[in-house]
């Protein structure tokens, strides 16, 4: 989250596929070594042998909310304020493209993030259904609608 906060996309998304426990579980033999479950973040991953790459306190109280909250707000960009929520994402170079179908109560939202420039962050555009709006505060509503948000990124 702090990396993120810096602005350094490449370097957030690489310390978060660090910590995602999916990744320590993709082989069998990852997943035998790492002995928890691939679907909860542990406390800590051991680093000295005999038990090097094992997971270690699963079901760690906080922690995956956290990283929760890494992805989705600190690199996403996504973040709900009140009556009205920001679209201000910190991501890799590499990502051309990004969506997020998120559901407000009875309302849907498809936001459609366009990286064409290849920026960590800066967003130069923002659109509610069509119609332009300030990306740090989007209005959220409860209409039952379907709503498109597009957010193009790009140097200012």
């Amino acid at each position: 989250m702090a990396i993120a906060k810096q602005g350094n996309g490449d370097e957030a998304a690489e310390l978060f596929h660090m910590l995602n426990p999916i990744n320590h579980a993709r082989t069998r033999a990852d997943a035998e070594r790492y002995k928890t479950e691939p679907y909860v973040l542990d406390g800590d991953v051991y680093a000295r042998s005999p038990h090097a790459g094992r997971g270690g306190w699963s079901w760690y109280t906080g922690s995956a909310g956290w990283l929760y909250r890494a992805g989705l707000e600190s690199i996403l960009g996504l973040r709900r304020r009140g009556d009205h929520f920001t679209i201000a994402p910190c991501v890799p170079s590499a990502w051309d493209r990004f969506v997020i179908e998120w559901r407000h109560l009875d309302t849907t939202y498809e936001i459609v993030v366009n990286n064409p420039d290849g920026v960590w962050t800066g967003v130069l555009r923002a659109q509610l259904d069509g119609v332009a709006v300030d990306y740090r505060k989007i209005p959220l509503v409860n209409d039952g609608a379907a709503h498109t948000v597009q957010i193009t990124m790009g140097g200012r």
